[in-house]
C-alpha cells in the first residue's frame, strides 16, 4: 500500500518540477556535458601520458624477464611452459568425486521422480489391500 502512495506522490512531484521549467535536469546534463567535450589539447596531454605509462611498464617488464633468464641460465631451471589446452580443474588434480555433467545430473532427476511416483502407487496400493 506505501507503495502505491509513494508512486502517486513521486508522479505528482514530477509533474510539478515539468511545470516550473526543468532547471534542475538542464544544469545536470550541462555538467555532463562539459567532461564529455574537454579541449583537444588535454585529450591529447592524457593519450600521450597513457603511452608513456604502457612503455615504462613493457620496458621494466623485458627487465624483468632478462633477469629471470640469467637466473634459470646460472641455476639451470627450466622455465615452465603452460600447456594450450588445459582442462579446468582437471579430473586427475581433484581430491573429491568427479563433476556431474548436465545429463547425468537431468537423468538423475528422472530418476528420482520415477522413485516418487514408484513409491506413491505402492502406498496407494497398499492401502487398498490394508497392508498398513
Amino acid at each position: 500500500m506505501a507503495f502505491i502512495a509513494k508512486q502517486m506522490v513521486g508522479n505528482q512531484l514530477k509533474s510539478v518540477k515539468g511545470a516550473l521549467g526543468d532547471k534542475e535536469e538542464e544544469t545536470e546534463e550541462g555538467g555532463e556535458g562539459e567532461a564529455g567535450g574537454e579541449d583537444p589539447e588535454i585529450v591529447q596531454a592524457r593519450l600521450e601520458a597513457e603511452e608513456k605509462r604502457k612503455e615504462k611498464h613493457r620496458k621494466m617488464e623485458e627487465e624483468r624477464e632478462g633477469m629471470r633468464q640469467s637466473i634459470r641460465d646460472k641455476y639451470g631451471l627450466k622455465k615452465k611452459e603452460i600447456p594450450a589446452e588445459e582442462e579446468p580443474l582437471g579430473a586427475e588434480g581433484r581430491i573429491g568425486r568427479k563433476k556431474k555433467t548436465q545429463a547425468e545430473l537431468a537423468a538423475e532427476a528422472n530418476a528420482d521422480s520415477d522413485d516418487d511416483e514408484f513409491a506413491s502407487k505402492f502406498s496407494s496400493l497398499c492401502c487398498c489391500m490394508n497392508f498398513v
